[in-house]
């Protein structure tokens, strides 16, 4: 009979099937970590999980089924006794203008992108505030900081796990339980490929920016200079950290262009601070 070491911490990853979910999974797994890894078709994570016998769980989780989430946490504590560490990584890509959108992919987006992260976060909350300790990392994206053309919707999703991540970190600090955010840039994985939708409506009068955007994100597809191992080696690395950053940037191009948003953004708020403050009532 399978007893968990005590001392061994214990992770729960969703979406390990490919990419950076694998990766992050694989580098729990050699770290020492048990992990439950999910997929929507856990054979596609068996293999991960056979390479290392008694550590790795392989489980089936679709994160917009609740009886899947529910199904998922149970077993993972079942196995080990408790889930020390939760990775909300499951997400894919959506390509279209605001205009070009259709209602029910980008409602579907937000149920996996977004709302699937919170229906994990209030499974594994209860038993993490009864002990007084644990960890939820959240996978943005470069987008979830810059918005750019043809990625709204997408970027929406993940800025929308901007603030809960923030607002979350705030809500349970004095619980014990730590909250990040990564935010990666280009990887080298399936998200401009396999994972990613498009619209299935294009308008010409986009083409310039939309059109041009969609083609370039199609083009670097498999060519990306971001190695997904080492966000995984970067994860472990937060886990060990008494005081872990509430954001994680990773990669040259998500540093230099949230920077460069950061520069517009105060040189913005100076240029209209005298409007920003002349809206009160006058004092007496």
């Amino acid at each position: 009979m399978f007893e968990a070491d005590p001392d061994r911490p214990v992770w729960l990853v969703t979406g390990c099937s490919t990419g950076i979910g694998r990766e992050i999974a694989r580098a729990a797994l050699e770290s020492g970590a048990y992990v439950a890894l999910t997929a929507r078709e856990a054979d596609r994570v068996q293999s991960l999980a056979e390479a290392y016998p008694g550590a790795g769980l392989a489980l089936p989780l679709d994160v917009t089924r609740p009886e899947q989430i529910e199904a998922a946490v149970a077993a993972t504590r079942e196995r080990f006794g408790r889930i020390d560490v939760l990775v909300n990584n499951a997400g894919y890509g959506y390509l279209a203008a605001v205009e070009e959108g259709e209602d029910a992919e980008v409602r579907e987006l937000f149920e996996t992108n977004f709302f699937g992260v919170i229906a994990m976060i209030k499974a594994v909350l209860p038993d993490m505030r009864r002990r007084r300790s644990g960890y939820i990392i959240n996978i943005s994206s470069m987008t979830g900081l810059v918005s750019n053309p043809g990625v709204v919707y997408y970027s929406a999703s993940k800025f929308a796990l901007e603030s809960l991540t923030e607002g979350l970190s705030k809500e349970v600090e004095h619980l014990g339980i730590r909250v990040t955010a990564v935010e990666p840039g280009a990887f080298r994985t399936d998200w401009a490929g396999r994972s990613m939708k498009l619209s299935s409506t294009e308008i010409e009068d986009y083409a310039e920016n939309v059109g041009v955007r969609r083609d370039l994100i199609k083009s670097v597809d498999g060519t990306q200079v971001g190695d997904p191992s080492r966000v995984g080696d970067a994860v472990v690395m937060l886990t060990r950290l008494a005081d872990p950053p509430l954001h994680l940037l990773l990669g040259n191009d998500v540093f230099d262009a949230y920077s460069q948003k950061l520069r517009d953004l105060q040189t913005s708020i100076a240029e209209w601070e005298a409007v920003t403050r002349d809206v009160n009532f006058p004092e007496d």
